[in-house]
């Protein structure tokens, strides 16, 4: 998978500008589908159907193309930028990165020179140069928004590389379709969009797509760096089954259920409670009436940075987990 995980984490996508993920993606896929559509949002909407006749039912997964960047809210006389955030970013990540802009301009983050060295900057602070000397001869305009520019790099196990979240999730997906070969649910996978900025997509596509069972497939945080924070999750120990994070309590017949499957077929796995954060699976168990969701997590160290890191290992546990889980009905339970 490492090919498409280069290609997908090196892609210029933040929220409301996916169209080149989603074209990668919308490529890949092609061939082992039956259907694609891209919705009103602009998510991407891949059915593949049932093995069997009738199919069990629907079941929904989900993975978000978008990522966290910056957006352009002023332009000074000297042609420096001032930005907003789009999603969770922190102010300690970007001093000295470099962005890119969707037209191909290059940017390196800068500070005003009197800030104390002793103290984080709020991103008030903070400024793009692309090498403008004003407005005029500016190649960006307010309103653009700009992604992070960093290469993909592989060591050992790892995989580091910008946007993990979620195009890891998106990898799994992809090569999801293309190695499924028997599923007694008709498959919508789908592709979402702005779910950094409040789980968009995956609220309109639900509601659009009326699953039976939806999973997202998304990132989550490790308690496994130096004197980080009490979590029992780790890189290279296998996929995580969310039980809760911020914004909802997974469907426990359908954690129990995931949790079987791994036990019965060896399959490392470990169980996440995530204090801060959440996934689209948030925004697919309230569509309509009710949806029973779940979340399958690749542990990833440095979320939300440049450099977020993750183990081959946790994503084939993950992509393994999920050829099994269709194959058979899933057992949800009262």
């Amino acid at each position: 998978m490492e090919e498409i995980v280069r290609e997908l984490t090196e892609a210029y996508g933040p929220s409301g500008a996916e169209g080149r993920v989603r074209k990668l993606i919308a490529e890949r896929i092609a061939p082992y589908v039956d259907e694609q559509r891209v919705d009103a949002l602009g998510n991407l909407i891949a059915l593949k159907r049932a093995s069997v006749s009738p199919a069990a039912g629907r079941l929904m997964l989900a993975a978000h193309m978008d990522e966290i960047g910056l957006i352009v809210s002023y332009i000074d006389e000297k042609g420096f930028l001032r930005f907003h955030p789009v999603g969770g970013v922190f102010p300690l990540t970007l001093l000295g990165g470099r962005v890119v802009f969707e037209n191909g301009t290059l940017g390196v983050i800068g500070i005003e020179e009197r800030w104390r060295e002793d103290k984080i900057p709020p991103l008030e602070k903070l400024f793009i140069d692309v090498g403008a000397t004003s407005p005029a001869d500016c190649p960006v305009r307010v309103g653009d928004v700009a992604g992070f520019h960093r290469p993909f790099f592989a060591q050992g196990t790892r995989w580091v590389g910008k946007a993990m979240d979620d195009r890891i999730g998106c990898a799994v997906l992809v090569e999801f379709l293309r190695q499924v070969k028997e599923s007694i649910y008709d498959l919508y996978v789908v592709f979402t969009v702005q779910e950094e900025i409040g789980l968009r997509g995956a609220a309109v596509s639900a509601y659009g797509v009326e699953p039976d069972v939806a999973i997202a497939v998304d990132i989550t945080t490790t308690g496994d760096v130096p004197e980080g924070e009490k979590m029992a999750v780790e890189l290279g120990k296998g996929v995580a089954i969310k039980v809760k994070d911020s914004g909802m309590i997974a469907h426990p017949g359908l954690r129990r259920h995931m949790v079987q499957m791994a036990e019965r077929t060896g399959i490392p796995y470990q169980l996440e409670v995530l204090r801060r954060g959440t996934t689209d699976a948030y925004a697919l168990q309230v569509s309509r009436e009710g949806v029973p969701a779940g979340v399958l997590s690749v542990p990833t160290r440095y979320a939300h940075t440049p450099s977020e890191m993750v183990d081959q290992r946790d994503v084939r546990a993950a992509l393994d987990l999920l050829l099994r889980l269709v194959a058979q009905p899933i057992e949800l339970g009262n």
